[in-house]
């Protein structure tokens, strides 16, 4: 696997982007996540955008950061707030999420981020699985859905 840092709209990003929010679509019922992002959220030192690569020059995974300090949204200052991670179907089950997401609280630390917080919603079972045995840990809601029953919101100190 060949995981790159790309902007957030990278024709690869976008098209991953697009499968994400199809997928969301299918498992809440509505037009995707409207949490509001700008390719700026994810350039260096605030952020970070990866996708991974197949052998044959794929995009096949995605996940990104982006900086958060204290806010009206419960952000809290020196927040990374993780954003579309993403694996496509055919290649779920081989690690690409977990090794993304090593990435990204790597990067996040080095540019001094001290907490990486996720939102993710309770018909993504597979995500919380992966954030849960990833050390992650049920925090207090934050962002755009954090007033939504379905939203999870979770925390690891980095």
């Amino acid at each position: 696997m060949d995981i790159r840092r790309v902007p957030f709209d990278h024709p690869d990003a976008v098209k991953l982007n697009d499968e994400v929010q199809a997928e969301y679509s299918v498992r809440y019922g509505d037009g995707g996540d409207a949490t509001p992002l700008a390719p700026s959220d994810f350039e260096p030192p605030n952020g970070l955008y990866l996708l991974a690569y197949d052998e044959h020059g794929t995009p096949v995974a995605s996940g990104g950061w982006r900086a958060q300090d204290a806010n009206g949204e419960g952000n809290r200052d020196g927040d990374a707030e993780l954003k579309r991670m993403y694996v496509v179907e055919g290649m779920r089950g081989r690690g690409l999420a977990r090794r993304i997401l090593a990435a990204l609280e790597e990067d996040a630390r080095t540019a001094g981020r001290v907490r990486m917080v996720l939102e993710t919603g309770t018909k993504q079972p597979e995500a919380v699985a992966l954030y849960v045995s990833s050390g992650y840990e049920p925090c207090e809601k934050f962002g755009y859905y954090r007033h939504y029953e379905s939203s999870l919101c979770f925390a690891k100190m980095l």
